[in-house]
């Protein structure tokens, strides 16, 4: 279950990640994003891209691969704990001189310097998710510091099949 936020007698900080399986035990690496580049970082820079709620980690691979695919091979949901949440550095939307950078679409070069010198600074970030502007995503600079992280798991993700609408 994801924690309950602190208002409502939780107070850890988590974030999640939506992987396929094979791909589960190098969550952390950033690889991916390395070798491709993503919206917030260049190729070279290793990203790695996660959600402050288990939904919206879920909807960040659909926008990508669709339902179908999520529904077709495993994939594994991870899940951790932030230890020191003052570490992490909060953009809120308006502190984008590029406002085009939050919607979906067309990634900007000057966007992905942005974030490439935001994970320079920060080594975490949070900031507003392009699948659903009232979500956050979470990204970080691989590797983190052993001491950044605590509580990691791993389960396996199964689809809710009310959301494949191919399967009806």
């Amino acid at each position: 279950m994801t924690p309950l936020p602190a208002q409502l007698g939780g107070g850890a900080l988590r974030a999640h990640r939506l992987d396929r399986a094979r791909h589960a035990p190098g969550w952390d690496s950033g690889e991916g994003a390395f070798q491709a580049g993503g919206r917030w970082n260049s190729v070279g820079t290793r990203a790695v891209y996660c959600a402050l709620d288990p939904a919206t980690a879920i909807l960040e691979v659909a926008v990508h691969k669709g339902f179908q695919l999520l529904d077709q091979q495993p994939h594994i949901l991870t899940s951790f704990t932030i230890v020191d949440p003052d570490r992490v550095a909060v953009f809120q939307p308006e502190d984008f001189a590029e406002q085009r950078w939050l919607e979906a679409g067309v990634v900007a070069p000057d966007q992905r310097q942005w974030g490439d010198r935001a994970l320079q600074a920060h080594k975490m970030i949070v900031l507003p998710s392009a699948v659903s502007r009232q979500s956050w995503n979470l990204i970080f600079q691989a590797p983190l510091p052993e001491d950044w992280i605590t509580d990691v798991s791993q389960t396996s993700f199964v689809l809710d099949p009310r959301l494949n609408t191919s399967s009806r």
